[in-house]
């Protein structure tokens, strides 16, 4: 799980899903990089923040990410071909200082790379569908998008 390195935190997704391990709905390994969050969690293996080559090396053994909606974490998900769900900030919840990231995740569910989630409430179904049906669809786009947002930032 990635919920990005930003001064932003997750607490909401990293308690739910603490939740559903310790309810035994999820009986899978869980690593997750946690970030800025504060809520530290119980029942799985975390990591604040890892170097690129690290970050890259536990998603390429991931056989499920689930991510936050960040254009970079969600686009170099796809790229290395995994499942992805997507659960992004949402700023009602001090994740975010607004909600762009359900629009970039909302737009990659639409068009078949990724499922998403906006209420904890659905993140068991959520992770539960890739069983039903994982998605075939391969991301195979070159990365303007990010080129033209780092352009932007700068």
């Amino acid at each position: 799980m990635c919920v990005g390195s930003r001064e932003y935190q997750f607490n909401r997704l990293l308690k739910k899903l603490d939740e559903l391990i310790e309810q035994g709905e999820i009986k899978e390994e869980v690593f997750a990089q946690i970030g800025k969050s504060t809520y530290i969690p119980k029942n799985y293996k975390f990591e604040r923040f890892m170097s690129v080559v690290e970050f890259k090396e536990c998603q390429r053994k991931a056989h499920l990410v689930i991510s936050h909606g960040g254009t970079g974490a969600l686009i170099g998900a796809l790229k290395l071909e995994k499942q992805l769900l997507a659960v992004p900030r949402l700023a009602r919840y001090g994740e975010h200082i607004d909600d762009h990231q359900t629009q970039v995740a909302e737009v990659l569910a639409e068009e078949g790379y990724l499922y998403c989630v906006l209420n904890m409430d659905e993140l068991l179904n959520g992770i539960n569908k890739f069983e039903r049906n994982p998605i075939k669809k391969r991301y195979n786009k070159p990365s303007k998008v990010l080129s033209i947002i780092q352009d932007f930032m700068r």
